[in-house]
């Protein structure tokens, strides 16, 4: 009998079913997209109903493709858009309100009120984390505040709270009634809420900042045979498959990349671009602006964990450049426009469009554009817009770097707009190291399926893992020295004037 395995890789913009043979290769995919909601300026929202539905319907769509039975799904891992947050009734499933996105920045007063007392990193030692609006735990303290029937349920027990992989695997296992209510250690890193020493919930912060602890998910390794429970013969699955893995999708990308030594790294370039070093079984405080987070745990293994560094917009910019501005019909047409034109011009877009991540933590900031002349033109625009990624990613570079002690000599990278030669080829010019993409570029969704199939015996060890790494392109620096680091310095100007537009 034919045996795979099956990743559900929800992220900010679409959801998708891959379905992974032993090699590693994709034996079949199906993606759909979700509705982005902008209540007003600062908030992003998804529907979570939507995405439960675009779920059962990737899953569905995968399978017949090839005509996969059930049976043939040794098991199942899960990925998510880490951070996106949502509450739903215990008993009916029904939530209280959309899901606030990652990038949404309602929490931002929240936030400034408790940096007054012990400043942005009054948290850090423990959980690893600025006081920042990207993280969970401020989204969560607003739906507190401002959902009255959610504060109710909460106090009565009857509510739950989770990031979108909570929120899948409660539904897959049986919904109201028999739904597990679980997380990874990855996901609830990025709550600001875990202990990066215990891997719980910290009950001194819960206290602090009056949370009840009994909407929380159970925290579980992110491979792990047992306790993420099986699917339902009632479900999206035609019989019962065990749920095996869990990761936030830059730590599944990480493990896809197969990073599994200090020092490896990896970058990747979708809505937003992150960076992230493993940094071994100890977690390592920045003093640089990067995130200290779990990269993952095997079963009862030590955990591992990571530095990163994120960006906010990556190839958002680029959508918004297609949708907002009318520039471009398609996303991949922006390779092209950028071609049309020898180099930017001495055009720079910093993106700041929800504030600064890493390595500045600016929710101060809004975007810029600068360097126009009469003989800007848009080809020099589109220049800009792909070279803001290359640029940020630097800048995370240069501040891991710094905190970790590592050299790396390559980077690499996976993502959709590693499709976009023109960029590659600049952030290898940028970072004067080999850039390099695997064969499988689908890293997120193959990272789930690695974690799911250790842990349910489909591959033996990460050896197995790293016999299936291959690269398929790489881009070596052709930038000198000199120009490289003109280009770099007019870059930090242009980000100087992003501060403080937001009084």
């Amino acid at each position: 009998m034919r045996k795979f395995i099956a990743a559900i890789d929800q992220g900010t913009t679409s959801t998708r079913c891959i379905i992974f043979d032993h090699s590693g290769n994709i034996a079949c995919t199906a993606s759909r997209e979700h509705t982005q909601i902008y209540p007003q300026p600062g908030w992003i929202e998804h529907d979570p109903i939507e995405i439960w539905q675009r779920t059962q319907e990737v899953i569905q769509e995968a399978l017949n493709k090839i005509d996969i039975a059930d049976r043939e799904i040794t098991a199942i891992g899960i990925t998510n858009q880490r951070e996106t947050t949502l509450a739903w009734d215990k008993a009916t499933g029904k939530p209280y309100g959309n899901a606030i996105v990652w990038q949404d920045t309602r929490t931002k007063p929240i936030c400034d009120q408790l940096a007054a007392d012990g400043g942005q990193d009054r948290f850090r030692k423990k959980v690893g984390l600025p006081l920042s609006t990207y993280f969970s735990g401020p989204k969560l303290i607003w739906l507190l505040q401002n959902n009255s029937l959610f504060r109710a349920a909460a106090e009565r027990g009857e509510a739950l709270f989770g990031n979108i992989d909570s929120w899948l695997i409660w539904w897959l296992t049986g919904g109201p009634g028999k739904g597990v209510h679980v997380t990874d250690v990855t996901n609830a890193s990025r709550t600001m809420l875990m202990n990066l020493a215990t891997l719980d919930w910290d009950d001194e912060i819960l206290s602090l900042l009056t949370i009840p602890r009994g909407i929380l998910p159970s925290i579980l390794p992110s491979s792990d045979p047992q306790r993420y429970g099986t699917t339902l013969i009632t479900g999206p699955f035609r019989d019962t498959i065990p749920i095996c893995g869990d990761l936030g999708d830059q730590q599944a990308a990480l493990f896809g990349q197969t990073c599994f030594k200090p020092g490896e790294a990896k970058n990747t370039y979708g809505t937003g671009c992150f960076m992230l070093l493993n940094t071994g079984d100890k977690p390592a405080q920045s003093r640089k602006g990067l995130l200290t987070t779990l990269a993952y745990q095997l079963g009862k293994e030590a955990p591992v964990y990571a530095l990163e560094g994120s960006v906010a917009i990556a190839g958002a910019l680029v959508q918004w450049m297609r949708d907002n501005l009318g520039l471009i019909n398609q996303s991949a047409d922006i390779e092209e426009l950028a071609h049309s034109v020898q180099d930017n011009g001495g055009v720079y877009f910093v993106p700041a469009f929800s504030g600064l991540f890493a390595p500045y933590w600016r929710t101060d900031a809004r975007g810029v554009i600068v360097g126009l002349t009469r003989f800007a033109n848009k080809g020099h625009l589109a220049r800009a817009v792909l070279e803001a990624t290359a640029f940020q990613t630097r800048e995370l570079l240069d501040a891991m770097e710094a905190d970790s002690g590592y050299r790396l000599s390559s980077l690499k990278v996976d993502g959709g707009m590693v499709n976009n030669h023109l960029l590659m080829q600049f952030q290898s010019d940028l970072l004067g190291v080999p850039v390099v993409c695997p064969k499988i570029i689908e890293t997120t969704a193959l990272g789930a399926a690695y974690v799911a199939g250790l842990a349910s015996g489909f591959w033996t060890s990460i050896a197995d893992l790293r016999a299936n790494w291959q690269a398929r392109i790489t881009w070596q620096p052709r930038m000198q020295a000199d120009r490289r680091a003109e280009l770099y310095q007019r870059w930090l100007k242009a980000v100087e004037r992003t501060f403080n537009w937001i009084e």
